[in-house]
């Protein structure tokens, strides 16, 4: 089982993926996503998303400077205003 994950910014779909975990740096604390979550929608403060590939495993990091994340029955959305490089 796997949670589908996207992220994507004002000028592009940056990654569609199946992952095992997300760590989202949600505006009121870091928050973790895994498959069968519940609904809900989160502004994102300036931070890091946590991917993780499978369970147990090193995470990627990657930099964002805000935006909207959006757990539904499809998985986890991240619109992000920017991503850092």
């Amino acid at each position: 089982m796997a949670l589908h994950f996207e992220l994507v910014t004002p000028e592009r779909l940056v990654r569609s993926e199946e992952v095992y975990m997300v760590t989202v740096p949600g505006a009121e604390g870091d928050f973790g996503v895994l498959e069968g979550h519940s609904p809900m929608i989160s502004t994102l403060r300036e931070g890091e998303l946590a991917i993780y590939a499978s369970q147990g495993a090193a995470p990627e990091r990657i930099a964002l400077d805000g935006g909207v994340a959006e757990v539904n029955e499809n998985g986890l959305t991240i619109l992000a205003e920017a991503i850092g490089q």
